[in-house]
């Protein structure tokens, strides 16, 4: 029976704990969907404590992730953004650029339709082709994400994402992200781990190519 800014504000503390989490299991790239472009569509009251979240967030955490090696990237259409909100953004960005521990992407303003649009306005001078948009898409310095994890029981990617899902493994699961915690986060990585990626080959292929890699 609370309001729905008391989950806003626990799901702060999951992605806090998230990033710990991650990064002491060896991750090395971390993308949290944060808002989503389509989100502006939410009460106008709910939406401006969720930019105050958002900034409370870049002011408060990013020396804490500073310190602990965690490289903040804010991908999404941040122009829509207060200037005060865009610049802490910039802020941060700049003071974490050299950390290489965990690099943490925040999806904010972000829509996976917006970004390929975006990519696609990009390229002039060369055919457009899968490397073009590849190399133009919001988050080209990060490899394609191996897992994707929705909480809260919903089984759709909500436009996260298109492009570089395409050969993602998907988890779905119905603990509620403030309630995402290291078992949950164990769960998912231990259903990751007895999947087998092919990427279009067959499962001998598969094994052919890890027996090669041994020899």
């Amino acid at each position: 029976m609370l309001p729905r800014i008391a989950g806003h504000r626990r799901g702060l503390e999951a992605v806090r704990a998230t990033v710990e989490n991650c990064a002491d299991r060896g991750v090395e790239y971390l993308t949290l969907f944060a808002f989503s472009s389509e989100n502006w569509r939410r009460p106008a009251e709910e939406v401006a404590l969720l930019m105050q979240l958002f900034q409370l967030a870049l002011t408060n955490e990013v020396e804490r992730m500073h310190k602990n090696g965690v490289r903040l990237k804010v991908v999404g259409d941040t122009r829509r953004f207060d200037p005060k909100i865009r610049a802490a953004i910039e802020n941060a960005e700049r003071l974490t650029a050299q950390n290489r521990r965990l690099t943490l992407t925040i999806a904010a303003n972000y829509g996976g339709r917006w970004d390929i649009m975006q990519a696609l306005s990009k390229i002039t001078d060369r055919p457009i082709d899968e490397q073009a948009i590849a190399a133009n898409l919001a988050m080209s310095y990060a490899p394609e994400p191996d897992l994707f994890i929705r909480t809260g029981g919903e089984q759709r990617i909500s436009n996260f994402l298109l492009w570089q899902l395409a050969y993602s493994e998907l988890y779905f699961t119905e603990t509620l992200w403030p309630d995402f915690d290291a078992a949950a986060l164990d769960q998912a990585i231990a259903s990751y781990r007895l999947r087998e990626r092919r990427f279009g080959r067959t499962s001998e292929q598969v094994e052919q190519a890890k027996r090669d890699k041994v020899a």
